[in-house]
């Protein structure tokens, strides 16, 4: 797990960070992301309007969330914003339980996004701890 500013590359040393989507949790977020779209998909055309694109909302902040608090100079502004990043996952993973719920996915999927959200939740918030011990006089 990334958390800091730096990849390991047992070849090559540290890499620097550059982009949030060198992120593990962006990265692990976006397989989230495809991951709702895939199976929203086959979703009832009544609910396009509704469940579907709710859902699709929320996972797409999630990403975004991590983007954005990646491009902020502070680490109290990382934290606030890899914080609403768990907000909206945990949101989405309300969603799942929903659709699993009334019959709109397959058991087996929702185990796969569940454990997807679950390492998504784990990682972010090692982000949020980590932003959160550097913050001075914190």
């Amino acid at each position: 797990m990334n958390y800091g500013h730096e990849l390991k590359s047992m070849s090559q040393g540290p890499l620097k960070i550059r982009s949030f989507t060198d992120l593990d949790a962006w990265k692990e977020g976006h397989q989230l992301v495809l991951m709702t779209y895939k199976n929203t998909r086959l979703f009832p055309k009544g609910e396009q309007f509704a469940l579907t694109a709710q859902m699709r909302r929320a996972v797409v902040s999630v990403t975004s969330n991590i983007a954005e608090g990646f491009s902020r100079n502070s680490y109290r502004e990382k934290a606030q914003f890899y914080a609403m990043a768990l907000g909206s996952l945990t949101e989405v993973h309300n969603q799942f339980i929903i659709a699993k719920d009334i019959g709109y996915l397959p058991h087996e999927a929702f185990a796969d996004i569940e454990a997807q959200a679950v390492k998504v939740h784990k990682i972010t918030n090692g982000l949020i701890k980590k932003s959160r011990s550097l913050i001075p006089d914190s």
